[in-house]
């Protein structure tokens, strides 16, 4: 079993509360930072494609989180760079440390993926062997993963999670998608038809310790629930936990597209993802329901 991890993205979401998580379990755990403060955190800068090599020192597995938010800014050419380079120039920073490394002890290297891979696929059911979509999310997917697939030419297990929407009231999309239920204002956007795939936070952190802990696992695995919901159902279910009206109207596209310009694809997209592969691993969700993974969200 891997016992010092490298994490990157260890601020965001899910890189914090994976850390925690591994420190509990008695890993150690070393992150990079371009602001590196405290102990076992290491300098990188990806723009300038530096890195503090140190950050190898001892690790015998990489989790790979980091990479600019998508939904966060207008959709230019350059903010479309800056999302894929993020993800891109991250992993061959990375890797191209590891090849240069002359006593490095990794076999394993995990990343993040997404499940906009896909692209938007209506009600089909989308497994791991589905074709790469259509759009910019699809490529940008498409690109990440084909640089961190360069991992198994210097003979690391590679592992990629293709992750729908983590919940958690600590970030990510829940406060974003609440807001509008917490103002009397929840419905239902686009056609409200749109498969969205979900998980719960804690479960998505267990999905990446599985996937260190597994030497079985390998290649990429949707890392959602068995139930993916559709956007009505998501809000209905929101609604619902925090006692407030779910209205029978839709947000029209028209408006989504004045507020939100290219990026409305991000919110209309339907990914129909089945867990499969991921229960044949053996791994076992705390959460199978959305209602029940909100009920505990907001008791908290």
């Amino acid at each position: 079993m891997a016992q010092k991890i490298l994490i990157t993205g260890a601020t965001g979401l899910v890189g914090s509360a994976l850390k925690t998580k591994l420190l509990g379990m008695g890993y150690q755990v070393n992150t990079l930072s371009r602001k590196p403060e405290g102990e076992n955190t290491y300098r990188w800068d990806v723009k300038k494609q530096e890195i503090d090599a140190a950050c190898l020192n001892g690790v015998d597995a990489i989790i790979h989180l980091a990479g600019e938010p998508v939904a966060d800014k207008k959709w230019t050419d350059e903010r479309k760079k800056e999302i894929i380079d993020s993800r891109v120039k991250s992993t061959e920073l990375l890797l191209r440390t590891v090849k240069e490394s002359q006593s490095h002890n990794i076999k394993t290297f995990i990343s993040a993926s997404a499940v906009g891979y896909y692209g938007d696929c209506g009600d089909e059911i989308l497994s791991e062997e589905s074709p790469n979509g259509i759009g910019f999310l699809a490529d940008c997917c498409k690109l990440w993963e084909q640089s961190v697939n360069e991992a198994k030419k210097l003979g690391l297990r590679v592992v990629k999670l293709r992750t729908g929407i983590a919940l958690s009231k600590d970030g990510g999309a829940l406060p974003q998608l609440d807001m509008p239920v917490r103002l009397f204002a929840g419905a239902s956007i686009g056609t409200g038809k749109q498969w969205t795939p979900w998980i719960h936070n804690d479960d998505l952190v267990n999905m990446y310790v599985a996937a260190l802990e597994n030497i079985n696992m390998d290649g990429n695995y949707n890392a959602c629930a068995p139930f993916p919901v559709t956007n009505i159902a998501l809000t209905k279910a929101i609604a619902k936990e925090l006692h407030r009206p779910f209205w029978p109207i839709k947000v029209p596209k028209a408006a989504l597209d004045l507020l939100l310009g290219e990026r409305v694809v991000a919110v209309l997209m339907s990914s129909n993802t089945s867990a499969q592969k991921l229960l044949d691993s053996g791994f076992k969700f705390k959460f199978t329901r959305v209602e029940e993974a909100l009920a505990d969200i907001y008791s908290k």
